[in-house]
């Protein structure tokens, strides 16, 4: 199996995610003697541009170098102190990040307390960037945002799993939704798993009847059919890049091509065959089915994706 292509905010809709700068960024650039000992009341994502340090956290002890991610979360006591002759900046983005405005999503994961970016190459511009472009006395627009992509890039480095949905009353409609989107999030993130489904619901502490009928109801599908929907997003990945249906059908799980392409056709509205031929089209310059931006439509997708409820 390859590489996971879903993160594990995948399935956590846009406007259910509230971020909030809480100050303006700490620009850090401290010499070799600079400590620190103290404790926030919110969430700190600190990000090493040059130098080193060194932090104990909860008994952790965690060396800092440039490309590395840490986060402090809210109300922990932290001790540093810089470790290199070269002065140790970065930055330091106080923050808090919650679903529906209530609950803490960074309290809802299992995550390493610090990780080197994978794509540091990439973000380390950025981070440059975003370190000299903020004001020092607020937050703008422009800084949530890409404060927002260095969140996502740390949260999918760091990610080891969700924490334990708790149960909850059934009038509580946010718990609930979590939990449908907490499962979703982990059955789009393994899709090819043929027990995926059956190790989440083997978590959820609802009725699973209840449960499912709720997911349905939320994600406009239902946990198995979620994953098939799933399944056939990769086969659209491999098919674009290249692989022939029959290699596409292996890959994924499905032993007969056939079969697997009348469940590709169901779902994405048109033919393995019928959607590499688009995807040449397109890659050509063709705008295929009218659309000028290029982009092909699937009506029967279009419909699906829609035809979702809100979520909140």
């Amino acid at each position: 199996m390859d590489k996971n292509e879903q993160g594990p905010l995948a399935a956590i809709p846009v406007q259910a995610l509230s971020l909030a700068l809480t100050r303006s960024t700490i620009k850090m650039q401290h010499s070799q003697s600079w400590s620190i000992d103290k404790r926030n009341s919110v969430h700190d994502l600190v990000i090493c541009l040059t130098g080193t340090a060194q932090y104990e956290i909860a008994g952790e002890t965690i060396d800092i170098e440039p490309g590395c991610a840490m986060l402090i979360e809210a109300n922990t006591r932290f001790v540093g102190r810089t470790t290199s002759q070269e002065l140790y900046t970065g930055v330091a983005q106080h923050f808090t990040l919650d679903v529906f405005g209530r609950m803490d999503m960074m309290s809802q994961m299992d995550m390493r307390r610090a990780v080197k970016l994978p794509r540091w190459d990439m973000l380390q511009p950025l981070v440059r960037h975003y370190r000299e472009s903020v004001p020092m006395s607020s937050t703008t627009l422009a800084q949530h945002h890409l404060f927002m992509v260095l969140l996502i890039d740390f949260i999918e480095a760091a990610f080891l799993g969700w924490r334990q949905q708790q149960e909850a009353s059934v009038d509580n409609p946010d718990a609930l939704s979590l939990a449908v989107m907490v499962a979703a999030s982990r059955i789009a993130a393994d899709p090819l798993d043929d027990d995926i489904v059956a190790k989440v619901l083997s978590s959820i502490p609802y009725n699973l009847d209840y449960f499912r009928r709720v997911f349905r109801r939320q994600v406009g599908l239902t946990p198995t059919k979620y994953q098939e929907f799933k399944r056939m997003e990769r086969a659209m990945g491999l098919l674009a890049g290249g692989r022939s249906v029959k290699q596409t059908a292996a890959f994924i799980g499905y032993s007969d091509s056939y079969y697997f392409s009348r469940m590709f056709k169901h779902y994405i509205g048109v033919s393995p065959a019928g959607y590499k031929a688009a995807e040449r089209r397109h890659r050509d310059g063709q705008f295929p089915r009218g659309e000028e931006d290029g982009q092909v439509v699937y009506p029967l997708l279009s419909r699906r994706l829609e035809s979702r409820p809100e979520t909140h």
